[in-house]
Formats: structure tokens, sequence, C-alpha cells
């Protein structure tokens, strides 16, 4: 495919006499420029002649040319817009292209006409990618034009540059027309030319700049070193000036500095020295730099710097040896804000978390966003980790106070990870890592918590890859098992019920301890089919336990996510109750807050078929987070479980007494019965009696196995026939 006006267009890339021609730093740095804005492995500033095209500055490729035929530039000079290629296996343009099928292997393109003063296309600069995308923004193609841009302006300077170097009487021929400043100067530093441009930028008709010292457009703070450089230069010295391309101040008629490009060329004349200067006005583009600087260092949605310059900044203080302090902060209930209200109030809830952190740490902390929900405060120069737990605290507290949007207003919480390093030398990467582990024990002890990384925590994620990778031999070859702790009537100690707890009997290390494996087991596949072997191996044993004489006796069982998402719990609660004959209120399912917090109407739907069936529906953990009075009005809930963190200090504390009060009275209000978990002395479960009908805890039974629990319950049993027994043989003995 070849454009309209082929042969002039071949004619204009002929006239920057740019093929076949060595790498030039001002090319090159452009490349890298895009490779770091867009994050790509390839940029290419590409020149489109007959039969091939000439790349002049490339990153990312070995080639330094290909054949025309089949090359995306050969499309992209069709046009003077940016031409996108998103997925280039699915476009049968380039479907079978040798770049696509084979090395690099390009999946994604897109390409910035580089047009010259007179229209024509002669070439792109253009970014590839080995994978596809479909995101690339308006931005994102205005700053690739940015660039495009950016590659004719250094073009032209260096067309100008290379015709200054023929003859004087070719630099003034060109200079008459040129849009750009051409100003030539005498070995006394005397103006003696002064082009129609110069007159446009500076403000100085040339019947006034002629004979003028040099100095006349150079800012005073510059003017002794400007002197001192032209004259080592006539004095035959080498100078970093001339020859090069530099951007420096230069001063308008009315003293207004502005950034200027300056090619700078020296020869003689007559057995004088003659200066020739190729000025650019190039306040527009520095500009634009300083944009694209921005964008590539400020995260686009929130205006705080990004993840790079995070890292940048960690590098350097690790570098100097500095100490520093890093907290990792990632919102809680922020997923249910976007799904629930949209990913513009979503957008909303991060601008807004991200000016707060940033006011609360202070102009010493650099305050970033990683990516998503998750930020980062880093302080370099301290390593105090009580100061850093206390800014934590601080952090949280800012993002959780409500955010107004539309007149609505919006929650979300906040856990936050830190780690410290002394002076003594550290690497950003181990940093990183050790808050990192901090952030996810945060995480794993609930919401609003503050962790700080102890040595621990790597032993401990050393642990969960472990049991990550043995959980599916642990399955094939039946090591879990099912425990069951007692649930009680508080008034005559009567067994009514179990909870159902699942163990990992491991053959080295014996039994892990459910905080080791129940978060990986719940994240992995293997979640569905162990959760169901849960619900039946918990039923058969109810059914068993019934037949014992135990007519009443009911099953608790812990719910994953993960059943909810494959849309059959109903039907498969309903077939597990129907193959071991148990009615509905043998079974009792329990949910968590962050079941719930997932505001999925699928799940309000299975809860209620599973109520339908009869089934007891539990909300564990009670009191413990944010959503429980949304879950009580709107979720079909027949019992609450006061969270044994409540319990454990009712003798003591009046506040925990206060809430298990009102906790009661909240469930009386809503026809809800109560249980208390963790009651491990009399002094609790007296206390408890007064509010609740059952209890479970150390006091009445550690979790045991169905061979256990049978034995108890068949003692149980045992005395209560004695005691039938007895009262009878008072009453006929009477």
């Amino acid at each position: 495919m070849t454009p309209d006006d082929e042969g002039a267009r071949l004619a204009a890339l002929d006239g920057y006499a740019i093929l076949d021609t060595a790498p030039e730093r001002e090319f090159d740095d452009i490349v890298r420029m895009a490779r770091r804005i867009f994050a790509v492995p390839i940029a290419l500033v590409s020149f489109v002649a007959a039969d091939r095209q000439f790349f002049k500055a490339r990153i990312g490729l070995d080639l330094c040319q290909t054949d025309r035929a089949g090359s995306f530039c050969t499309h992209a000079i069709l046009g003077h817009e940016v031409m996108v290629v998103p997925d280039a296996r699915a476009d049968a343009r380039f479907a079978a292209s040798p770049l696509v099928t084979g090395r690099p292997h390009v999946r994604f393109y897109a390409g910035a006409p580089l047009v010259t003063p007179d229209g024509f296309v002669v070439g792109s600069v253009c970014i590839k990618d080995e994978v596809p995308r479909t995101d690339f923004s308006d931005d994102q193609r205005r700053t690739l034009e940015d660039l495009g841009r950016l590659v004719m302006e250094r073009l032209e300077a260096r067309r100008l540059r290379l015709a200054g170097r023929d003859s004087r009487k070719q630099f003034e021929s060109i200079a008459a027309v040129s849009p750009d400043a051409i100003i030539c100067a005498d070995g006394a530093n005397r103006i003696v030319f002064w082009n129609k441009a110069a007159e446009t930028i500076f403000g100085y008709a040339a019947a006034e700049a002629l004979g003028q010292p040099l100095t006349l457009i150079v800012p005073s703070a510059f003017r002794a070193k400007h002197e001192a450089g032209l004259a080592r230069a006539a004095a035959g010295h080498p100078t970093t000036l001339v020859g090069a391309v530099v951007t420096v101040p230069a001063c308008r008629r009315g003293g207004e500095e502005f950034p200027i490009e300056l090619s700078l060329s020296h020869w003689t004349e007559g057995g004088e020295h003659r200066f020739g200067a190729i000025v650019r006005d190039v306040t527009e583009r520095v500009r634009a730099e300083e944009r694209l600087k921005r964008e590539a260092e400020l995260d686009h949605l929130t205006g705080i710097a990004n993840r790079k310059v995070l890292s940048d900044r960690m590098e350097e203080a690790g570098r100097d040896g500095a100490a520093a302090t890093l907290l990792l902060i990632d919102l809680d209930g922020f997923k249910d804000v976007n799904d629930s209200l949209g990913h513009a109030a979503g957008d909303a809830v991060l601008t807004t978390v991200a000016a707060r952190l940033s006011a609360e740490a202070g102009r010493d902390a650099l305050v970033s966003r990683l990516g998503g929900d998750e930020f980062a405060v880093f302080l370099k120069g301290a390593a105090d980790p009580v100061a850093g737990a206390d800014l934590g605290r601080r952090l949280i507290a800012a993002v959780e106070r409500p955010i107004e949007i539309d007149e609505r207003c919006i929650y979300v919480g906040a856990s936050v990870g830190i780690a410290v390093a002394d002076a003594a030398g550290w690497e950003s990467g181990a940093l990183l890592g050790d808050t990192d582990l901090a952030l996810y024990r945060a995480k794993a002890e609930g919401r609003s918590r503050v962790a700080l990384f102890t040595p621990d925590l790597r032993a401990v994620a050393r642990t969960r890859t472990s049991v990550s990778s043995g959980m599916r031999e642990a399955w094939e070859r039946g090591e879990f098992e099912m425990y069951y702790q007692p649930q009680v009537l508080l008034d005559t100690g009567a067994i009514t019920g179990a909870e159902a707890l699942i163990r990992w009997n491991h053959p080295d290390r014996g039994l892990v301890s459910p905080a080791a494996f129940l978060p990986v087991l719940e994240a992995s596949l293997l979640a569905v089919p162990v959760s169901e072997w849960i619900l039946r191996t918990a039923c058969q044993q109810a059914a068993q336990w019934r037949r014992l004489g135990f007519a009443r006796f009911r099953v608790g069982v812990n719910l994953f996510a993960a059943q909810f998402r494959t849309g059959d719990l109903p039907r498969v609660v309903g077939e597990i109750l129907t193959d071991h004959g148990l009615p509905g209120d043998a079974l009792e399912l329990e949910i968590t807050e962050n079941i719930i917090l997932r505001s999925d109407a699928r799940i309000n739907a299975d809860l209620r078929e599973l109520r339908a069936l009869g089934v007891g529906i539990a909300f564990d953990d009670y009191g413990t987070g944010y959503a429980s009075l949304t879950m009580l009005k709107d979720y079909p809930v027949t019992r609450l479980k006061i969270d044994r963190s409540f319990v454990s200090g009712v003798e003591r504390s009046r506040k925990d007494q206060t809430i298990v009060e009102a906790i009661a009275n909240l469930a009386r209000g809503f026809s809800l019965d109560v249980i208390a978990e963790g009651i491990e002395t009399r002094e609790q479960a007296e206390l408890m009696r007064r509010h609740c009908a059952e209890g479970q805890g150390y006091f009445f039974g550690r979790p045991m196995t169905a061979r256990n629990f049978g034995e108890l319950l068949k003692a149980v049993r045992h005395r209560a026939d004695d005691g039938a027994c007895r009262a009878h043989e008072r009453k006929a003995a009477s």
C-alpha cells in the first residue's frame, strides 16, 4: 500500500538525508522516553522508503531495517492520525506478518505519523508490545503525537544544522525562509545576520540587531559564560556548545526569559571567525516535556506519585544508606463501592483517599498509589516503628471518615502494613516485600488493623507457600479430617449440637493449625470440592448422632465464599440432606462478614433458598465488623454468634458486657437466637447465661474427632438414663 503522493513523499524524505545514517542521541532519547512512558518493550523511530523501512532509533529490536511490505508503519503513513492495532493476530493486515508470527512476536502496535512542514508523512514514531492492549486511551494517543512532533522538530533542526555546515551561502539561503531563527555573529561577538524568524522570536528588527553584541538575547546571569565560550571557540579550543543541540534560556526584547533550542556552528570566512546559531522557541515543547514527565511520574487518577517514583526514591535512599519507614495501605470494602455504585464512584473514593493520605502523612513523606486500591507512604531518614504505627493508625482514621459522593455517604476502611530499615544498609525490594508481609498479617487479623513487620513473618510466608503446594496432595491422600466442638444449653449443659471444623493431619508436621491453611484453601481451586466434602461429612455424622437418640441434634458448618460462586449451593445442600435423611433444621450454615460484604444479589437469593429448606443461617463473629445491621435487615439470618473477643473479657470488662447486652437485645428485636463463642470459664458461662440460650468453648469441650464426640454423646445419654432410672426407683419406693 502506498500513499497517493508517494513520489513527492519520497522526495521529501530524501531531503532529510536520514536513511542509513548512524544512531544519534537526540532520537535515541525519544525512544527511551517512549518506552518508559508507555511501559512497552519496543519503541522505534521509523522512516519508510520505497521498498523498506529504516529504523533511525530503536530500543528492544535488533533489526535496523525491514521490508516495507507487510510492515505496520506502511499503514501508519497513510494518514495523519495515530494508528493503533490492539491485537495484531486479530487484524487481517498483520496476522501473517513475520514480525507477528515470529520474533519479536508483536501483538500491539501504536504509531504516530512523522509529518513534514509540507504535509508529507515520511515515517512514524511507534511502540510495540508482545501482548495485546485494548485500553490505549485518548491521552496516550496525544502523548504519542507529542513524541512524533518532537521527532520532527529534531529532524528539522538536524537538516538545518547540516545545511549550515556546507557554506555560508547555503546557510543564509535556508535561513531566509526558515521558521527557525538563524543568527550569525563574528569573532568579536557582533551580530552580522538576523533573519525574519529571529525578528519574530526575539522582538528586534534586523536593523536593530545587526552590529549589536550577541549578548543582546542572552539573560544577564549567563552573559559572562556565553562570552567566555565564544572566546574559547575563536581561540581554537573545544567547547561544549559548538556542534551540539542544547536547550538554554534566552531573553526577548521586553526582558522575558524563555527556553530556546540552540544549535551552534563555527567556521572561518576570509580568515575571520564566524558563528551561526539555529534557534527555536521551545516554550511549548518544554511544557509538553514537563507534562510527559509528570505523566510518567504521577498516578493519572489521583495526581500523587506512582509506583515508579516510589521505587526510585527507595533505591536512592538505600544507596545513600539512609534509614527508612515504608507503610502499605490497602482499602477495605473498596470492591463493594465499585460493584454497587460504579467505577466513577470508585475513582472519586480513590482520589479522596489519596488527598487524605497526603495531608495526614505530611510534606516529608512520599505518598504514592501502587495500583488498584493500594497506596504507600515512604519516609526517608526515619526508622521508628512506634512512630510508624502511630502514623498508620492516623492514616486509617483519615480513610474511615465518611466520603460524600452525589449526596451519598460512602464508608471504606483500611489495613496498614509497616516495615522499617535502619541505616546499616537495605534493599528496596526487600523492604517492600517485608511491608507486604506485614500488610498480609494486618488483613488476616481483621479490618482497620496496623501490623509491623517482624522476621517471623518470613517463616510464616514460607509456610503458607509450603501449605499451598501441599494441599492438593493432602486432599488426594485423605489427610483432611472433621473435628466437632459441642454447643450446649447454658442453663442445663445439655448438648444441642456441634460446630464442624476441618483439620489437616499432616504426615510429618502433625495437626496443622487452621490459621495456616484455611485462608489458602478458601482462595484455591480446592475450595469447592473440599467445602462439599465438609458438608457431606458433617451431615453424615449428624444423622448418626441423631440415631443415637439425640433427635434434635444440629450441626453447624462454615461456608466458603467460593460455594456461592458455583450457583448451585441450595441444590447441593438439598441433595446432601436428602441423602442422609435429615430435615433442614439439622443443619446450620455459618456465614462471615467477608461473604456478606460482597453485596451480591446471588448470595442473598441462595440464602433465602436455603432458609426455605429449613436450614439455619448463623452470622459468625458477630460484632466485629461494619455491615452487621445491614445484614440483619436484609439477610435471612436465624442466629447470631457473639465473637469470642467479647466473651473472653466479659468478666473483667464492663465495655464487653455492654456489647454483649446490646447484641442480645438486638437479637431479641429481630427474633433471632444467640450463641456465645469462646467460653472458657465457669464465670463466663454464668455471665453469658443471662443473655444467651446457648454457648460453646473450651469450658464445654475442645474440638474433637468424630469418634471422641460420639463417645461424649454416649456418656451424656448414659448419665441421662441413670438419672431417669434413679428417679423411677425413688418414685416406686415411695
